[in-house]
């Protein structure tokens, strides 16, 4: 089972599908500092964890947790932004430089959607990656290398400008492909442990599956 290389003790648990793949799990469970969107306080510690902060409106969180809990609730009317975006403004403001985002997914496809493109908002205060139990998803704002293994199930979604991309290594090459929608760079694969995007003045989420 692949590893990856994202180093980070603070975890932000969104309201969606709770952690249940071994790699998602062992970043919970090695956390040294969880803030957690709203109801999702409330799956943790049904866990058997604590939460560190809890961040949103309030609207979905139990009685018992806002009281149990009253000393670590940061709460937010702001509907301008989701309780995910909330939690990632709190962690950057605690002067924390990475994060990584669990519970992202499932539920609502609109909700996921919406919380995985504003990954590329977040990528401009903090190194972030947000890990499913299939696999995990990063923003890409250079050109950069990956490391992969051979047969691993790779996606490149172009957010914003469509901008001219070159790949190495992987299965269906893009030579200077122009990503016009969303389809047109997922379900690709690897064929060998690494592989490389190179493009100028893009913006980019590549998502790489799980290698079970």
């Amino acid at each position: 089972m692949n590893q990856i290389k994202f180093k980070s003790n603070v975890v932000i648990l969104c309201d969606g599908t709770f952690p249940s793949h071994p790699i998602p799990l062992s970043y919970l469970n090695n956390a040294e500092q969880i803030v957690c969107c709203d109801g999702a306080a409330d799956k943790l510690i049904e866990y058997g964890l604590s939460p560190g902060y809890i961040v949103g409106d309030m609207d979905s969180v139990s009685e018992k947790t806002k009281t149990d809990f009253a000393d670590r609730i940061i709460a937010s009317t702001d509907q301008e932004t989701n309780d995910q975006t909330k939690a990632v403004d709190f962690v950057s403001q605690k002067g924390y430089k990475s994060v990584v985002i669990l519970g992202a997914t499932g539920k609502r496809e609109d909700h996921t959607i919406g919380n995985i493109s504003l990954l590329l908002d977040y990528a401009s205060q903090l190194d972030v990656v947000s890990i499913s139990n299939s696999g995990y998803f990063q923003p890409v704002l250079k050109s950069q290398k990956f490391d992969s293994f051979k047969g691993q199930q790779v996606s490149i979604f172009s957010i914003g400008t469509p901008t001219e991309i070159t790949s190495q290594n992987l299965k269906y090459p893009l030579n200077k492909s122009t990503l016009n929608s969303w389809w047109m760079g997922t379900l690709n694969e690897c064929i060998s442990n690494t592989f490389s995007l190179e493009f100028s003045n893009g913006r980019f989420i590549v998502f790489q599956k799980f290698e079970r």
